[in-house]
This record gives C-alpha cells, sequence and structure tokens, in this order.
C-alpha cells in the first residue's frame, strides 16, 4: 500500500479525532444533543463522562497525527491507536448484540467507527511493514 495512502488515513483521522474531542471537552451538552449518532441510546448525559471520552478522542487524534510524521516508526503508537478504534467499536457490536444497543446502530456507528477501526486493522499489515 502507498505510504502516502496511509498518511492521508492517518491525518483525516487525527483531524476528525481531535475536531471530536474538542467538542466534547467544550461543548458537551451540544455534542451530545447534536451528534447524529444516536448518543441517547446510549443512557441520560453526564457531562464528565463526555469530557473524559474527548480527553481519549484529542489522545487518538495526537496519536493519528504522530504516525503519519513518523510513519517509518510508529508501530506502538499504531498499535495502541488500533485498540483504541477496534476496542470501541467491539464496545458497540457486543451491545448491539445484547440490545443495549438498537439495531439502527449498525448503521449510525457504520462511518464514526466501524469503518475507521476496520481501516486501521487494513492498514496494520502495511504499517508494520513499513518499520526500520
Amino acid at each position: 500500500m502507498n505510504p502516502f495512502l496511509i498518511k492521508s488515513f492517518y491525518n483525516f483521522m487525527g483531524a476528525v479525532s481531535i475536531g471530536n474531542g474538542l467538542w466534547m471537552l467544550f461543548f458537551a451538552e451540544n455534542w451530545y444533543l447534536n451528534l447524529p449518532a444516536g448518543i441517547e441510546d446510549t443512557g441520560p448525559l453526564n457531562t464528565h463522562f463526555v469530557h473524559d471520552i474527548g480527553l481519549v478522542y484529542c489522545i487518538a487524534g495526537i496519536a493519528a497525527f504522530y504516525c503519519a510524521a513518523r510513519i517509518h516508526s510508529c508501530k506502538a503508537v499504531h498499535i495502541g491507536l488500533t485498540l483504541f478504534t477496534v476496542g470501541h467499536a467491539l464496545i458497540h457490536v457486543i451491545e448491539i448484540l445484547i440490545g443495549l444497543l438498537p439495531p439502527s446502530h449498525w448503521l449510525i456507528d457504520l462511518p464514526l467507527l466501524f469503518v475507521p477501526a476496520i481501516l486501521t486493522l487494513f492498514i496494520t499489515p502495511f504499517v508494520l511493514k513499513l518499520q526500520q
């Protein structure tokens, strides 16, 4: 896979993650009410929890930018980023399967959770091959 495509993915993921994280940190209620992702299906607004996860998204975004800038030496950071994206997606899959989230979340979670997790997993062998 072309390293430019991998860098582009990391940069896009970094920008989206940091944007989402800052929205969560500074405007938790607005994020909860306006993110078109069925957030209300997960329970009532808990601003402290939204702030905590907003910080995690900012850290994930920084990690993605780090990987883009250091594509030949980012193995450990890529693995951490992959664990976050895949782990977060798996939590949603499990919650849909056991009925904690409605089946509509298969589509709702597709663009912002499932696709990034799948792409992060997909690029893993190519990232590992680029390592020095």
